[in-house]
C-alpha cells in the first residue's frame, strides 16, 4: 500500500475560517507608539490654539495702544514742512503737560491738525513783520526752523497777544502759509482738544526717528 510523504495534517474549511477569525492584539511597543502619536497630536492642537489666543491678545493690545495710549496719525498738508511732510506716519503720547516747542495733534472741525506749541496758558506772544516771535517780551530762539522760514504769514490778531488760560498758541513751521493761532478764526487751542504730543516718526522708514 502506498504511503504519502506529506506527514502534516490537512486543514479543513472549518479550520481555515477559525484562523481568519483570530484577533491579533498589539504588543506593548505598538501601544506606546500610538499613545505617543496621540500626545503629539494633542500638543499640536493645544499649541495652535495658544498661538491663536496669543495673536488675538496682541492684536487687541495693539488696537488699545494705538487708540488710547500711543495714538498714531498720518500727516496731511504742508504746514509743518520741513519738520513733517504730507504722508508721514507719527506716533504720539497723551500729554499731561506741554512745553513750548512741542508738536501736538489736535481736533479742529472734525479734522486732526498738527502744529507747534508757541505760547503756554497766560503767555504774551508777539510776532513782528519779519516773523520773529517773542514770548513774554523775550525773543524766541527757533532752531527747528530752516533759514528764511520766518514770516508774519496770515495774521489778523493784535500783538502783544495774551494766551487765554487753558489754551495754547500754536503755529506751523511753514510760517508763510500755515493757518494757525495767528488768525482769529483759529485762535488758541483748548487743552481738551489736544489729542497727542508727537514723539516718533514711523513712516517713511528712511526718516524714522524722534520728532523734533
Amino acid at each position: 500500500m502506498a504511503v504519502s510523504s506529506d506527514a502534516s495534517p490537512k486543514l479543513t474549511t472549518q479550520d481555515t475560517a477559525a484562523e481568519k477569525s483570530k484577533v491579533t492584539l498589539p504588543n506593548v511597543a505598538a501601544i506606546d507608539a500610538e499613545l505617543e502619536r496621540s500626545e503629539r497630536a494633542q500638543h499640536r492642537h493645544a499649541l495652535g490654539r495658544n498661538i491663536v489666543f496669543a495673536l488675538a491678545a496682541v492684536f487687541a493690545a495693539s488696537v488699545l495702544l494705538a487708540n488710547f495710549v500711543f495714538p498714531t496719525f498720518r500727516i496731511y498738508g504742508t504746514s509743518m514742512t520741513p519738520t513733517l511732510h504730507e504722508g508721514d506716519v507719527v506716533v504720539s503720547v497723551k500729554p499731561d503737560t506741554l512745553r513750548r516747542g512741542d508738536i501736538v495733534a489736535f481736533s479742529y472741525n472734525n479734522k486732526i491738525l498738527t502744529k507747534r506749541v508757541i505760547g503756554l496758558p497766560g503767555d504774551t506772544v508777539s510776532v513782528d513783520r519779519a516773523g520773529n516771535v517773542s514770548v513774554n517780551g523775550k525773543r524766541l530762539s527757533e532752531d527747528y526752523l530752516p533759514a528764511g522760514a520766518k514770516s508774519l504769514g496770515q495774521s489778523d490778531v493784535s500783538y502783544p497777544y495774551q494766551v487765554p488760560e487753558g489754551t495754547y498758541f500754536v503755529m506751523g513751521d511753514k510760517r508763510s502759509t500755515s493757518v494757525d493761532s495767528r488768525l482769529s478764526a483759529i485762535g488758541c487751542i483748548p487743552k481738551d482738544q489736544i489729542v497727542g504730543r508727537l514723539v516718533f516718526k514711523l513712516w517713511p522708514p528712511q526718516d524714522a526717528g524722534q520728532v523734533g
